[in-house]
């Protein structure tokens, strides 16, 4: 059976939506089909021409008694890359599904970095059964990548590294590694070293190539060469890697010495990380969320922050309660109340958006803060200017009350300063605190632009129209 294709797949310019990249749904179709009439032969020829990251987005969007089948059927044709691309949150279930052999096979065609992944996030079962089948030597170097602590650029290295002496030429370079037989099946550097083992320099194998076999290898190094300590938090090599325009580093430890090395793509996998975590953290919806999980782990991740956000609320709601004899007076408020508090808390999630990634990036810092802060007010000075008037506007066309435009285009401006003050100072205070600004900014950012617009636009206009 010959894999189902996508006539608009020929189209000459690449489109623009990103759908180039969705699978086939005709194909999907057609292997679901192939493992309900359990043809093996049919269905490896359907994902024959799959990317093993194409592979993962199907077992994951799929339906589990589906996956099930689908994995049992393929068998041997399973990579381990298919593991290391597939959610964290369905690894687990996969792994339990993978037979022995099949699971052997697969694991042992991973790196040390991918082995290492995969298995930090399982049970000590399922460790087990894979530490077992790995050769004696990469059961090692994995056991000492696992002794590190998590999150930290030992966890993320890969053991296999080329090196060579500092003083070798590009001669005794290109022989060394034509004649090993222990080469990383992807590598970028040769990285040098002296006697200890310290490494002094970096050189690409573009330079390696284009030079003649008498070149001493100190002569063509990179000029940018980056040592990564192998305790140091992979956030902060993941910055390093954007920040200087790394392609792989080599990893030291306490002496010193290299002890592994981290390429480009596992740097820039834990910057996509830290993205999603910051997003969902954020959205309050918990940093492992994912859609192939339960209703009931959903709603258990949920539900403290539904329940911090009702607190706000009612904190919100208090506020209003002290003015109820304005509301009953002038029915216009409880109208337009809304609006002055959904100004502030878009106007805060701005500042807090813009806020939050600088200080991922760590272009937010205690030296420039302040000016932050300052355009931040500024900002929400002249936004609320411009809704101030067209509000006003409201107010004395809608209800015929001048005084009341002039009351909610007051709340409006004061509440959106107070919101580019509040999207700042508050992830910058959390920082200082220790606190994850995404994990907590977005709850005290709406809380205070809810209360403060509601007390300031039913407080003025208590003061102005009663």
């Amino acid at each position: 059976m010959e894999p189902q294709t996508d006539p608009s797949a020929d189209q000459s310019e690449a489109d623009p939506t990103g759908k180039d990249y969705l699978l086939d749904r005709r194909a999907v179709a057609a292997i679901l089909s192939a493992v309900d009439a359990n043809d093996r032969e049919a269905l490896t020829a359907l994902m024959r021409p799959l990317h093993n990251a194409d592979i993962a987005d199907l077992l994951e969007q799929i339906h589990a008694a589906d996956r099930a089948r689908l994995i049992r059927l393929y068998g041997h044709g399973f990579e381990g890359e298919i593991l290391s691309e597939l959610d964290e949150s369905l690894r687990e279930k996969v792994i339990d599904i993978l037979s022995p052999q099949v699971l052997a096979d697969a694991v042992r065609d991973l790196d040390s970095d991918d082995v290492v992944d995969l298995l930090e996030d399982l049970q000590e079962p399922q460790q087990e059964a894979i530490l077992d089948v790995l050769e004696d030597a990469d059961r090692v170097a994995v056991e000492q990548a696992l002794a590190y602590p998590e999150h930290s650029a030992g966890r993320l290295m890969q053991r296999e590294v080329v090196m060579a002496p500092a003083h070798w030429t590009v001669g005794e370079a290109i022989d060394y590694m034509r004649e090993s037989a222990l080469l990383p099946e992807q590598f970028y550097h040769v990285i040098l070293v002296d006697p200890r083992l310290h490494p002094t320099g970096n050189v690409t194998l573009g330079k390696i190539m284009s030079s003649r076999r008498e070149v001493p290898l100190t002569d063509i190094t990179e000029d940018v060469f980056q040592v990564i300590p192998v305790t140091q938090d992979e956030e902060d090599v993941a910055y390093a890697f954007n920040q200087y325009h790394l392609i792989s580093a080599p990893v030291v430890d306490g002496e010193g010495r290299l002890v592994g090395m981290i390429t480009i793509d596992d740097a820039m996998a834990v910057l996509n990380e830290e993205h999603e975590e910051d997003i969902l953290r954020m959205a309050g919806v918990g940093e492992e969320s994912s859609l192939s999980d339960t209703v009931l782990a959903t709603s258990r991740r949920r539900l403290p922050w539904l329940g911090v956000n009702m607190v706000s609320a009612i904190c919100a709601s208090l506020v209003i309660s002290q003015f109820e004899d304005t509301i009953a007076r002038f029915i216009s408020l409880a109208i337009l109340m809304p609006l002055v508090a959904s100004m502030g808390g878009n106007a805060g999630t701005q500042s807090l958006a813009v806020a939050v990634r600088a200080l991922a990036t760590k272009d937010l810092t205690s030296a420039n803060a302040w000016r932050v802060i300052r355009r931040e007010l500024s900002v929400g000075l002249v936004n609320g200017l411009v809704f101030a008037c067209v509000l006003g506007m409201v107010g004395l066309f809608w209800f015929g009350s001048p005084l009341l435009g002039v009351v909610v285009g007051a709340a409006v401006i004061i509440n959106m300063i107070i919101a580019g003050f509040a999207g700042t100072v508050v992830p910058v205070v959390l920082v200082k605190l220790r606190i994850d600004p995404a994990l907590a900014s977005g709850t005290f950012v709406t809380t205070t632009t809810d209360v403060m617009g509601f007390f300031i636009f039913l407080g003025l206009a208590s003061m102005v129209l009663m």
